[in-house]
């Protein structure tokens, strides 16, 4: 039986309940929003300093229930039960009483029968935090990060591969920008700082290489000094994408969940496309004005830069416009290419097809990963 809504987890447990925002990904927090209208109005355990409130006895005996119909579940579905913990806090929150965590890790020691999916926005805090006794990992814990533009993925990726794990995964939702994770899903690539401006994150194959000391090292695609193999000895395992929902949602350039998905379905890693929430792709102008006046909101979305804003109107030589009828342009006056025109059609509508068809793959659908997940299943 699956008890959650969410399409990458069998089941949601939440040991506990608050959190802070730490992030844009934050912005428009569900389970804040949640919280306030269960709390008169008012989030009380949400923000610095807000006490979080510990969940029950009888929910806390959910996962070893889940435990007991592992086997049934497994025969029924093929695959195991994934545990989402949790998505009303976070299990890495500096605030949280730290006997709590050590309660939920000595449940999920205790339920090994379960995969467990600890999903954070704090991935700095997850190695002090683990247990004394985690080693390279628990086989069925998954470590994931959330990530939602570039500058978050360069920051948080290489400390969530710092982490042993079994399976470290990615959170892609909101997703707020275009994200490069080449580097990181295909770890292998070139270092050439002291020369060149940029680092050179290519496959071996691409790269020229010269005999030294009896070790092959590499040249530098721009420059073809010698350079150095930069890397990690893991990478990442699986990246869920969805766009924003709610009604203060931000719209998702259609660009950008496909360049992940194609970027995953390079290095071979699973990709699945949850949700593009309340915007979808636009449909046609009709779809949306009516005598000039709105039926359906619309608005337009930079793929480069992430920018967005209010509608824009198609005039007759099919140039997207404003209200004033100005086009969209570059500061030196050209046409900017990188816009798309999208709809609010609502979550359900939107659905989470990506080009025509469903994107649910997970590491147990394509067989067994490049790395740890192996040992899950032994």
């Amino acid at each position: 039986m699956k008890n959650t809504a969410i399409s990458w987890a069998t089941h949601t447990f939440n040991p506990w309940e608050g959190c802070q925002k730490v992030g844009p990904g934050c912005d428009h927090c569900y389970a804040e929003a949640r919280n306030a209208r269960f709390g008169g109005g008012v989030a009380i355990n949400w923000g610095p300093g807000a006490s979080r409130r510990r969940t029950s006895n009888a929910n806390w005996s959910k996962p070893r229930r889940w435990a007991t119909e592992s086997d049934a579940f497994f025969a029924q579905h093929g695959h195991r039960q994934r545990v989402f913990c949790s998505s009303l806090a976070d299990v890495f929150d500096n605030a949280v009483d730290p006997q709590w965590r050590a309660d939920l890790f000595a449940l999920i020691a205790e339920t090994p029968q379960l995969d467990w999916l600890l999903l954070t926005k704090r991935i700095g805090n997850v190695k002090n935090m683990l247990p004394l006794n985690w080693g390279d990992g628990w086989a069925h814990v998954w470590i994931g990060a959330t990530v939602v533009n570039q500058e978050e993925a360069d920051r948080d990726i290489p400390k969530l591969l710092n982490v042993p794990a079994a399976l470290r995964f990615l959170s892609v939702e909101p997703m707020l920008g275009p994200i490069d994770l080449r580097r990181y899903l295909t770890p292998t690539g070139v270092r050439c700082r002291d020369i060149c401006a940029d680092t050179a994150y290519v496959t071996e194959a691409e790269v020229e290489t010269v005999l030294i000391n009896g070790q092959y090292e590499p040249l530098c695609p721009h420059c073809g000094e010698c350079a150095s193999w930069t890397g990690y000895d893991a990478g990442i395992d699986w990246v869920i994408v969805g766009g924003e929902s709610g009604y203060q949602a931000r719209p998702m350039h259609p660009s950008w969940p496909r360049s992940i998905r194609d970027q995953c379905h390079v290095a071979g890693v699973p990709f699945l496309f949850k949700q593009w929430g309340e915007w979808g792709e636009f449909v046609n102008e009709a779809h949306y004005t009516h005598g000039g006046g709105e039926r359906r909101a619309h608005a337009w979305v930079d793929a480069e830069t992430g920018d967005a804003g209010r509608c824009w109107l198609m005039d007759d030589d099919g140039l997207w416009v404003n209200h004033s009828g100005e086009p969209r342009t570059n500061p030196d006056g050209s046409l900017v290419d990188s816009i798309a025109v999208i709809g609010w059609h609502g979550k359900a509508v939107a659905g989470n097809e990506l080009d025509a068809r469903l994107w649910e793959e997970t590491p147990e659908g394509l067989g067994t990963p490049r790395r740890h997940l192996k040992k899950m299943f032994a």
